[in-house]
């Protein structure tokens, strides 16, 4: 295999050997705790842009199936592993991780210390890098073209990833009980899939789509999806999202959330290094009770910029952000992990079950 290095924009190298494409990547640096799930994690929009580096050591042990894929394709900017593992133990293996990426030109590295980057990342926070081959290339002259790439505060990268027209999610259920329409932020197959298995009839929406369009279907009820990217550009989703508070019942997922905050008038900031991993403890503060959390996202949502109208249901316990609320009066309920957990536990997976509780409880008032 080439050489290969991942330059920071510090200056900072790590080298190692390239498993995937040779093409340059450059992208904002960020590490992921999760065990397993690097199919799913490569394969999330919400990771556009960003070079991936996995704190587990080995990866690529049981190959790339296509049925558990979030997108059509690989999403991130590049992989950055410590061992890549070159033969699949899986009798379900169509490829290797290595020649996922190679087909789908996603540049990766391989045999650097991971652990020594991710205390980096963790003291100095999430930075841009690049990941290149071209080994008489010098330092100085990638940290310069890192430098002149846009930093992720203040990028709108849903519209990259977003369905270019409505389509219908395919996996419907036999018994259709509820039709939702999903705003398409960068959307993982997982959360669709889960909506069809409660029995929903499911719409996905390009992120531009008018609120008056998606009213006048009628659904009974609108998930905002994650995504990638600062949600504080995205103003053509917070304005969208405000024509149809109180007028329908919302669920929003990861940016959805941060977009469901801004449009209720609240802000978001950039954390320092993001939350990503299948192991984050997660209070719901109306039972006490503790679920541990798939994560993926750079920003929150500042609680004390929400209304009084908002309660806040869900808290981090490793530093204590807000991962959920919901609206006092109005059909309205988000959190800020992933509930599908595609990778991850299934702790969560009762969200969806609150969402159609929801839709019920508006229905059946005088409202609908």
């Amino acid at each position: 295999m080439p050489t290969a290095r991942l330059i920071l924009e510090d200056g900072t190298t790590y080298d190692g050997e390239s498993f995937g494409s040779t093409e340059n990547a450059i992208g904002e640096v960020v590490f992921n705790t999760s065990l397993t799930g690097y199919q799913e994690i490569a394969t999330d929009p919400s990771y556009r842009f960003q070079i991936v580096t996995m704190t587990y050591p080995h990866i690529g042990n049981y190959g790339i199936e296509r049925e558990v894929a979030q997108s059509e394709e690989p999403q991130v900017a590049g992989f950055v592993v410590r061992d890549a593992i070159e033969t699949p133990s899986n009798v379900h293996s169509q490829m290797s991780l290595a020649d996922y990426f190679r087909q789908h030109r996603i540049a990766a590295i391989q045999g650097i210390d991971t652990r020594a980057l991710t205390r980096k990342l963790r003291n100095e926070g999430a930075m841009r890098g690049m990941i290149t081959t071209d080994a008489a290339r010098g330092v100085d002259d990638v940290v310069a073209e890192v430098r002149r790439a846009p930093s992720m505060s203040g990028l709108d990268l849903v519209q990259r990833v977003t369905a270019l027209r409505a389509y219908p999610f395919d996996e419907h259920p036999s018994e259709i009980r509820k039709r939702i329409a999903v705003y398409d932020f960068g959307c993982k197959r997982d959360i669709l899939r889960h909506l069809t298995q409660e029995g929903c009839e499911v719409t996905v929406y390009p992120a531009t789509t008018h609120a008056d369009e998606i009213l006048a279907k009628r659904p009974d009820g609108v998930l905002l999806s994650n995504g990638p990217g600062d949600p504080e550009p995205v103003t053509y989703a917070q304005e969208n999202i405000r024509g149809m508070i109180g007028k329908i019942p919302i669920f929003g997922i990861c940016l959805g959330h941060q977009l469901l905050g801004l449009a209720l008038g609240g802000r978001t900031y950039k954390l320092k290094f993001g939350h990503r991993g299948g192991n984050h403890p997660v209070k719901d503060l109306r039972n006490g009770r503790v679920e541990i959390t798939a994560q993926n996202h750079g920003f929150a949502v500042d609680p004390d910029s929400l209304p009084n109208t908002v309660e806040h249901t869900h808290i981090n316990l490793n530093d204590q952000t807000l991962e959920g609320f919901r609206h006092r009066t109005e059909p309205i309920l988000a959190v800020q992990y992933h509930p599908e957990a595609a990778p991850g536990p299934h702790d969560s997976f009762y969200l969806f079950g609150e969402f159609m509780q929801m839709i019920d409880e508006f229905s059946g008032s005088s409202r609908r």
